[in-house]
């Protein structure tokens, strides 16, 4: 199977030309389709070599064996005679190559050849289409749209085909056999077929690769894209940064007249492309990334889970949220932060739904000043959270409670005295507290006299409070016909004195 040099070189050579890889992976297909077509020609165990003379142009093929002094494999193995007539120099231990006939094997064998050639040259090819476009992920590439396969666009790439999905497609955008289109590579997948190479419209990075070659700033890096959030057909938000402090980043991206930019929107068929100056402050950033909206304020809610809060005018609103929240969406994926966005009426309404409730619930006991820890433990291990509930109880109540004695309730009523009396909360419930102070204070006195003394003294005590009562209704009947305009004032302000209300409490109680 004798082949002229210059006859099957010229056609490696044209042939690793189209398909752009090595001549010597032809070469080295040629030689294993020879060596598999022998093997099936002869139909032996023999080990094999084949070898491209490229003086001759013909691929020899040879049966390796071993010389040894005792034959005992005839495939793998020969005598030092039978050796020395195909290699005079040949020695015990070493090998010797038997030349195979080529010539015979015929058109089944050639067959077979011409077969591992064309799948060892497509493997070749497949190898080099992988490594040069897996390099290529991210870059810009010119494409022709070549067919339409269902949902996907299958294009043109030159020495391959691309592929650009359902999902990698803008919603603006309808394409035709013989399209014209710039699309980035995204992804070259393994398949059986051979590598397939993604290619998108949608992607984030073909904004990118779009603004470096319209804005010379960006591609010598003066000006640096530091997030873009898109999504694809309807709306992109670009936040740019300029390392030169007399440059401007926004305007150098949008251009005289807007020239730059218009020409982005353009290939992007209309898409909307906001220009955001970056800011490593996540509030000015947010207050950028939100625009066009205005914004009042805003505020981070939780700096570990990346939460912020942010509270825009009444007639802001819609616009801060944008056309099926669109725009505050776009934002939180621009600044990688969960965004939660109020009108400062929602703002004003939950503050007051908030004091509502804590006027609801109460002060906490913890409001009250003079209570041990200890105290206020116990306290909260019964139920016992605001000082309406602390009010509302009893000194029995209070007793019942493990380490409350006696003097911690005349603490306790003290203290929540004080703290009402103080204006620790509102006046409504005043009056409650009042009373059970009085009744406290009677339980007190009662429990801590013994006898017939304490009758004594608190009939003494009943007596006093019923003549100082009687004295100070004549005094002020009394008076009452010099001055009636002064005196119910300061007959009203007796009757509310709870100094005085609590004797009169303890005689009715007595």
């Amino acid at each position: 199977m004798i082949v002229t040099t210059s006859l099957l070189y010229q056609t490696i050579d044209q042939l690793s030309r189209e398909k752009g890889i090595d001549p010597q992976v032809i070469i080295s297909a040629v030689e294993d389709a020879i060596l598999v077509a022998t093997r099936k020609y002869y139909k032996t165990s023999e080990d094999l070599e084949s070898h491209f003379n490229k003086e001759t142009g013909a691929v020899e093929v040879y049966a390796v064996k071993k010389v040894v002094e005792r034959v005992e494999d005839e495939d793998h193995q020969l005598s030092l005679d039978e050796a020395r007539q195909y290699d005079p120099d040949a020695s015990l231990e070493g090998e010797v190559r038997i030349p195979k006939a080529t010539d015979v094997l015929g058109r089944i064998a050639a067959q077979t050849a011409k077969q591992v050639i064309f799948q060892k040259v497509r493997e070749a090819e497949r190898d080099t289409v992988f490594a040069e476009y897996n390099q290529r992920i991210g870059e810009l590439v010119n494409c022709v749209v070549k067919q339409l396969e269902g949902s996907d666009v299958i294009v043109d790439l030159g020495r391959t085909e691309g592929r650009m999905p359902r999902r990698e497609q803008s919603r603006l955008e309808t394409y035709q056999v013989g399209d014209r289109l710039r699309a980035v590579i995204t992804a070259v997948d393994r398949a059986a077929r051979g590598p397939q190479v993604v290619v998108s419209r949608a992607d984030a990075m073909l904004v990118q690769r779009l603004f470096e070659m319209e804005v010379p700033e960006i591609y010598d890096g003066t000006v640096v894209i530091k997030a873009i959030a898109r999504e694809a057909g309807e709306r992109t938000k670009v936040a740019v940064y300029s390392k030169d402090p007399d440059v401007d980043c926004v305007g150098a991206c949008v251009g005289m007249k807007g020239m730059r930019v218009q020409s982005i929107i353009r290939e992007l068929r209309g898409e909307k492309i906001d220009i955001i100056e970056y800011n490593e402050d996540p509030i000015a950033f947010a207050a950028n990334a939100l625009s066009p909206a205005k914004i009042s304020h805003v505020s981070i809610v939780d700096p570990e889970e990346k939460h912020l809060e942010v509270i825009v005018e009444d007639s802001q609103l819609s616009l801060a949220i944008g056309k099926k929240g669109q725009n505050v969406r776009l934002a939180a994926k621009l600044l990688g932060w969960h965004v939660d966005i109020k009108s400062e009426e929602e703002k004003r309404q939950e503050i007051e739904s908030q004091m509502a409730e804590m006027a609801r619930r109460g002060a906490a006991i913890t409001e009250l000043a003079g209570l041990g820890d200890k105290t206020l433990e116990r306290l909260r291990e019964h139920g016992i959270e605001t000082v309406e509930q602390l009010a509302q109880m009893t000194p029995d109540d209070l007793t019942q409670i493990p380490g409350i004695g006696d003097k911690t309730v005349e603490k306790i009523r003290r203290v929540v005295t004080e703290y009402f009396e103080a204006g620790g909360q509102a006046s409504g419930a005043e009056a409650p507290v009042e009373a059970e102070a009085a009744v406290a204070e009677d339980a007190l006195a009662s429990e801590s006299a013994g006898g017939e003394e304490a009758v004594e003294t608190e009939a003494e005590a009943s007596s006093e409070a019923t003549s100082g009562s009687a004295a100070s209704g004549s005094e002020s009947t009394a008076e009452t016909g010099a001055d009636q305009s002064a005196e119910p004032a300061e007959g009203a302000e007796t009757a509310s004195s709870p100094v005085e209300d609590a004797p009169a409490v303890g005689d009715k109680t007595e």
